[in-house]
């Protein structure tokens, strides 16, 4: 796999991090250490739970070596078109969350975390080097959750659920490219 790969299905993935940080910062003013808190959590949860998912996915390798071309695009796809109908989502209403507070936040870094542990299952079944693939999670979140946090605090000019829609739609594709070039219907 290679590092474009590996740094776009951290775009993806880090899609609901920057929702989260965008929409949460629009509703109140975070101070820059609530900021780098929010982009540190959400970056190393999502680091970490690839390499969970991939612990358990290399696991089980030789039984299903096969069909993992299917399973990646499989997996990949049901998160993506996960990501995708939270775009259809109506929001009624909206609670007030303090995404300071530290039970809050690790709440949070685990439930948009979840994402990238099913992704780790799937780097298991194909050729990753999953330290750099973590690596490249982690920077990549970070960086994406503080734009997110800084531009909610701005403004609201991008929509949570934008962000959701267009990481849907980069797993989707990922997940795609992996089984055709697996097919030979790729070369790239």
């Amino acid at each position: 796999m290679s590092f474009l790969e590996i740094f776009l299905i951290g775009l993806g993935l880090s899609m609901d991090c920057f929702a989260v940080s965008l929409s949460l910062s629009a509703c109140g003013k975070l101070a820059w250490k609530d900021v780098l808190k929010i982009s540190a959590f959400f970056g190393i949860f999502q680091g970490l739970m690839p390499v969970i998912g991939w612990l358990i996915g290399s696991s089980f390798q030789s039984l299903i070596q096969a069909v993992d071309h299917w399973l990646a695009f499989g997996i990949l796809g049901v998160i993506g078109i996960r990501m995708i109908s939270q775009f259809f989502v109506h929001e009624t209403r909206r609670k007030r969350i303090d995404i300071r507070k530290t039970s809050v936040l690790l709440t949070l870094s685990v439930a948009t975390s979840i994402d990238a542990l099913a992704t780790g299952i799937s780097f298991g079944f194909i050729k990753v080097n999953i330290l750099e693939a973590a690596s490249v999670i982690t920077v990549v979140t970070f960086l994406v959750s503080l734009i997110g946090s800084r531009l909610g605090a701005r403004s609201t000019f991008i929509p949570a659920k934008w962000a959701e829609l267009i990481g849907g739609i980069v797993l989707i594709a990922i997940g795609t490219k992996i089984l055709f070039n697996h097919l030979g219907i790729l070369s790239w």
